[in-house]
């Protein structure tokens, strides 16, 4: 008898590629189903998040906004290789994006 899939492994089965996961919660929310991805998995979360700001402010400082989970993606994608590597270089440089910043719970 062949093991049962997961909901979640059977929704992936029809797509390619990486997934990205980004949650306003600490990376641990989506950190949950890892095991039933079957493929590269990259959680972006608000680990460290007890400030007062807005969201989108917070999505930002945390790297977890719409700029940083396209790096994430192109970086993914480029680590299984179906994309060139200078693709998320030219992101990083068009969003702004700062490489040599601190992570977001050591400040």
């Amino acid at each position: 008898m062949a093991p049962r899939v997961s909901h979640v492994e059977g929704l992936l089965t029809e797509h390619a590629g990486p997934v990205i996961a980004a949650s306003d919660h600490v990376s641990a929310v989506p950190d949950l189903i890892r095991a039933y991805v079957p493929r590269r998995y990259v959680v972006l979360g608000t680990d460290g998040y007890g400030r007062s700001d807005t969201r989108k402010n917070l999505r930002r400082f945390f790297e977890m906004d719409r700029h940083h989970i396209a790096v994430a993606a192109l970086a993914a994608l480029a680590d299984d290789g179906i994309i060139d590597r200078a693709a998320g270089t030219a992101a990083i440089s068009r969003y702004g994006i700062a490489t040599t910043a601190a992570a977001p719970w050591k400040n």
